[in-house]
């Protein structure tokens, strides 16, 4: 299940108008299911985003909010209940602050990193169920993420550049690493989401790179469909796992910065 809300909330989840990253107000609600060769398309968890304003050590700052949860349908086999919150500098749009607590059946965690741009270092601490905290601190590259902030990296490019050969890496601070995000855009296409029906769609193969840092020949590969207008939100993703494959779709939202222009009018 742990592989489900992450597909999600941990791309990164890969994916925001290059003048505006971060749109307060703005929540996103996502349905999650399963399936498999023998095994029905079934929901099995939802996931929020939402995005406010707010200060942090009393300075502004806009709070990025995921939440995900099993159905309750599927709580007494495993209940999960997975929040990542991030604080960022409403100027310079980079992550000041990001804390995880994960809660999976009788598995915790909790996390929390603190970056330092001027310096380039991120302070991380990190604990899981009876176990003594653990804490490094690393060197970043400008580009360095939180998971959250990959979620709403695609936001960043413009559309002129989304076209065939187009590539981008990224790097994803984990506790006590930094991973590697590879994503290459595949084609426009129109494709239906349940609920919402049929809508233009820019769509992008991603690769979290194995331990061998840049190496992705042998990394889990998984498919992002965004919407082809001016918000570049996630509609679908799509992540194989060792049996079936998990899915995720927008099933509703508020707060966007501009109309959802991508629907296909009948």
């Amino acid at each position: 299940m742990k592989k489900i809300i992450s597909t999600i909330l941990l791309l990164g989840m890969a994916i925001m108008a290059e003048a505006q990253l971060y749109v307060p107000g703005e929540t996103l609600n996502y349905r999650m299911s399963y399936k498999a060769k023998l095994f029905p398309n079934t929901e099995v968890a939802k996931v929020t985003m939402q995005t406010s304003e707010t200060t942090l050590d009393g300075t502004p700052a806009y709070k990025v909010y995921g939440f995900g949860q099993t159905a309750k349908a599927f709580s007494w086999i495993l209940p999960v209940k997975d929040a990542y919150t991030v604080w960022v500098d409403p100027e310079t749009m980079k992550t000041r602050r990001f804390e995880s607590d994960i809660k999976e059946g009788d598995y915790t965690f909790q996390s929390s990193y603190i970056f330092d741009w001027h310096n380039l270092n991120v302070h991380t601490r990190w604990r899981s169920r009876n176990r003594p905290e653990n804490s490094k601190t690393m060197k970043i590259s400008p580009n360095s993420m939180d998971a959250i902030s990959l979620y709403f990296n695609l936001r960043t490019v413009p559309d002129s550049i989304i076209k065939e050969g187009f590539a981008r890496d990224l790097e994803m601070v984990l506790e006590d690493t930094i991973r590697f995000l590879s994503f290459r855009y595949d084609q426009h296409e129109v494709r239906k989401i349940k609920g919402l029906g049929k809508c233009n769609t820019i769509k992008f193969r991603c690769k979290i790179a194995t331990s061998s840092a840049f190496s992705f020949t042998d990394g889990s590969e998984f498919m992002v469909w965004i919407s082809d207008d001016r918000n570049k939100i996630p509609l679908y993703i799509e992540s194989p796992i060792k049996v079936g494959s998990v899915c995720a779709y927008l099933s509703s939202y508020e707060g966007l910065r501009y109309p959802l222009d991508c629907f296909i009018k009948k």
